[in-house]
């Protein structure tokens, strides 16, 4: 069923207004802290490729680490969703920055000292993985806390949207210039002090820290309640169908393109410097995005979410017909836009139209079936491209983001979603 929410008019907000949900305390903090964290988050990846480089380790080393950082983050997030369900979203998202924070205060320790073979690296980024795995569906289920004026939850997960993607452009800069000075020990060791900015401001907000929330008010197992967010979950086509969409997303589209566009960037376009711009540009637009939502609140947020996801389409088609550089800069920055618009629709649909109780796990079963198959489509990119060509898997992505869009358009439980629940039965 739906949540039960009161249906509020949709108000046109003066410019000024846009930014009126950092004027919520809980937020503001959060917010704070959040944005301290991503910038740390984002600069780590580039530090310990180097850590293990600098250690004598090649492809093969670096391969372990990296995949060990990701496995853990999709085995966790289904217990992490039941347990921010039972013990509240703020105390796991505490413990998994106070743990992710002291994994890189001992990576860069053992960096220091020269006391990081490549297993050590191994374990530490697992347990990292296992902090950010707890993580994800805690934050899906806080927002909605965080906001009093539920009208300006859109709002709330645009600004988290664009720190994240400032994040990701400025944190690798930062990176390598502080691991060209000071080495990837000085970078870890930046990252878990952000972690440790970023408990201090959850531990801040004013948020009582809730009873364990069930639906029935009785505590049940681990796995009766993975069944109760499972069916939470499945009985909402339009959550289900999307998240469908966004895995094949991952797996067609997005997964190839990172692997195959800096290959082509290097025969093509200019090499590394051109990638860099094409991924600099992409976020921008997501930036852009994010500012273009503030204060806008669509009646059909999916119908214009679906609509925005078009857009991932144009950089990958760019690359498959070989114009020149100019077009995919352009495609890309058309996708960043895209990414910002689908990515804050689609959070705060789900924040309106989930029952509070389950949405940590709603929010797990999201996140993995939109990553999940994405590690097999950068495994599967580059042996698919030798047998069939480049050119010819990047258009098979294109062709295919711009069917499934239609597809996911044309179902009504999908198009015609409103911004706000009324209390009235899921569509089946």
């Amino acid at each position: 069923m739906a949540v039960e929410t009161e249906r509020i008019p949709a108000r046109r907000r003066r410019p000024g207004d846009r930014l009126a949900v950092l004027g919520e305390h809980d937020f503001r903090w959060f917010f704070t802290g959040y944005t301290t964290s991503l910038l740390g988050s984002a600069m780590a990846p580039v530090a310990v490729a180097f850590a293990v480089l600098d250690g004598g380790g090649g492809g093969t080393e670096l391969g372990w680490v990296m995949a060990a950082r990701i496995l853990p983050v999709v085995l966790v997030l289904l217990a992490g969703g039941v347990i921010a369900d039972r013990l509240g979203s703020r105390r796991v998202m505490l413990v998994s920055d106070v743990l992710r924070g002291a994994v890189q205060a001992v990576f860069a320790g053992l960096l220091a000292t020269g006391r990081a073979p490549v297993w050590t690296m191994v374990v530490l980024v697992a347990v990292w993985g296992i902090g950010e795995g707890l993580f994800m569906p805690g934050l899906g289920a806080l927002v909605p806390d965080l906001v009093r004026d539920k009208e300006l939850l859109g709002d709330a997960n645009t600004l988290l949207g664009m720190a994240r993607s400032v994040a990701t452009v400025a944190g690798p800069a930062a990176a390598g210039v502080v691991t060209a000075a000071q080495g990837p020990a000085a970078v870890l060791l930046v990252d878990a002090v952000t972690y440790g900015l970023g408990a201090l401001a959850l531990f801040r907000l004013r948020l009582a820290l809730p009873a364990p929330r069930t639906a029935d008010g009785e505590r049940e197992s681990m796995l009766g309640d993975l069944r109760a967010g499972w069916s939470e979950f499945r009985s909402r086509p339009w959550l289900w169908i999307t998240t469908v969409q966004t895995g094949l997303f991952n797996l067609l589209v997005w997964a190839p393109f990172l692997i195959l566009g800096p290959l082509t960037a290097q025969q093509d376009l200019g090499g590394a410097r051109a990638w860099g711009l094409v991924m600099g540009v992409y976020g921008v637009g997501a930036v852009l995005g994010g500012l273009l939502m503030l204060g806008r609140r669509p009646e059909r947020p999916l119908a214009v979410a679906t609509v925005a996801t078009l857009g991932w389409a144009l950089p990958s088609g760019a690359l498959a017909a070989g114009v020149a550089l100019p077009w995919v800069v352009a495609g890309a920055l058309v996708a960043g836009v895209g990414s910002a618009v689908c990515g804050t629709l689609y959070s705060t649909t789900m924040q309106r139209w989930v029952p509070p109780e389950v949405l940590g796990r709603v929010t797990s079963f999201g996140s993995l079936g939109a990553f999940v198959l994405g590690p097999l489509g950068l495994a599967g990119a580059g042996p698919m491209a030798s047998r069939i060509g480049t050119p010819e898997v990047l258009l098979i992505g294109t062709l295919w983001q711009f069917a499934a869009g239609a597809v996911v358009l044309a179902v009504p439980a999908v198009r015609s979603r409103p911004w706000t629940g009324d209390g009235a039965p899921e569509a089946t």
